[in-house]
């Protein structure tokens, strides 16, 4: 992108403001940012959000390590299961991240995952008993891998926002045009 992705305005704020205020706004509770590169600009984007920021030094690694960071956080919280949502994904919406929520609680299913363009992916909520799976990730890796190999104690939710992520120049214009 040649700039730092998460600070790109969208909706009149940064993205990854944008993301966490929906996670909030879901009941998420700890929310946890993880930050890698330019972490103090991106945390500043943060500034009077009742966030907890965790920085992963070896951002360059892979998506594997900032997972890791992250469940480092969450794990000193009592909470019984992490949602692992990205910046680049803000069409996904605070119901989805509810439903989340909600169908691991109905189910007891150990991941629930979201479903798009014939693949699986986040966001995607993980259990605590599932979390050591997370832990075993190489740093090059994301979660993917675990819910592909786990698909028998895992539900998958259809979530065509997800598909609508930031990755290129273009995606971004798309997505401030409403797309």
């Amino acid at each position: 992108m040649g700039e730092a992705k998460q600070l790109l305005q969208f909706r009149g704020k940064p993205l990854v403001r944008y993301v966490a205020e929906t996670a909030l706004a879901a009941g998420c509770s700890p929310v946890v940012v993880v930050l890698g590169a330019n972490h103090e600009a991106v945390e500043g984007a943060l500034a009077g959000l009742p966030v907890v920021t965790a920085v992963n030094h070896n951002w360059a690694a892979g998506m594997g390590g900032s997972i890791q960071t992250g469940l480092r956080a969450v794990e000193a919280s009592s909470a019984e299961a992490a949602i692992l949502a990205l910046a680049d994904q803000p069409f996904v919406g605070e119901a989805f991240f509810r439903t989340l929520i909600s169908e691991q609680a109905r189910t007891g299913v150990a991941i629930v995952a979201a479903t798009y363009s014939g693949t699986v992916g986040v966001p995607v909520l993980f259990a605590r008993e599932a979390w050591p799976k997370l832990h075993a990730l190489p740093p090059e890796q994301g979660c993917k891998g675990v819910i592909l190999k786990n698909q028998q104690a895992s539900l998958l939710m259809d979530c065509p926002d997800a598909a609508k992520d930031i990755d290129t120049p273009d995606d971004y214009a798309r997505a401030v045009a409403g797309d």
